[in-house]
């Protein structure tokens, strides 16, 4: 088994973002994982692979289970806590391709995603699971989706996502802004700050 990262833009996923009723809750909602094509890394996820990761997933879910996704991704497939940003909700399949809904959490770096959105940057998803591949056809075998990330917009064609965290903490007071997005629930003033500051740093991310 070796660990699967697949990376989908804002475009390729056709994420859309949606309020619930009450607006307090939001979401993003597109492909996360394709099926039957050959990729840009060269694998191919049978239809019935992927239904079969998204059916356990669901089970997940329906017994009560939390699964956790993050900003970006880490070199492994542990969940980070430090960095959760959002939960998925549910999967599904729709023709080949397997979807998923992720609802934001408060979290500061969901509080980050969130900014982001509103501001109009074009996030992408990132599933992140396990499997085998076979080397001469690079059909995926046994793959499990262990969860789905959110990743920054491709500023080229195969480029790789701009990381947004360690970005973020190399920005001249990166730190103290990732501070604020833990505290910006009940205060406008906080909000407003929050938003500006994080502007300026996707501008200069120039995504």
């Amino acid at each position: 088994m070796v660990s699967l990262v697949e990376h989908l833009n804002y475009d390729q996923a056709g994420i859309v973002t949606e309020s619930s009723e009450d607006g307090k809750n939001l979401y993003m909602k597109g492909i996360c994982i394709q099926g039957g094509v050959k990729n840009a890394n060269q694998r191919v996820y049978p239809v019935s692979e992927i239904n079969n990761a998204i059916k356990t997933i669901n089970e997940q879910l329906t017994g009560g289970n939390s699964v956790l996704g993050e900003v970006d991704h880490p070199s492994n497939l542990r969940v980070n806590l430090d960095r959760v940003s959002h939960m998925i909700t549910d999967m599904w399949m729709d023709g080949p391709n397997g979807y998923g809904k992720l609802k934001i959490l408060p979290t500061p770096m969901g509080q980050l995603v969130k900014t982001m959105l509103e501001a109009g940057v074009k996030l992408g998803v990132s599933s992140r699971g396990s499997g085998e591949v076979n080397e001469s056809s690079g059909e995926v075998k046994n793959f499990e989706i262990v969860t789905v990330d959110v990743v920054a917009q491709p500023s080229a064609p195969n480029a790789y996502p701009t990381a947004i965290y360690e970005g973020l903490m190399n920005m001249e007071g990166g730190q103290k802004l990732f501070n604020l997005a833990a505290e910006v629930n009940e205060d406008p003033r906080v909000q407003k700050y929050l938003s500006e500051s994080l502007k300026r740093f996707i501008n200069e991310l120039k995504l």
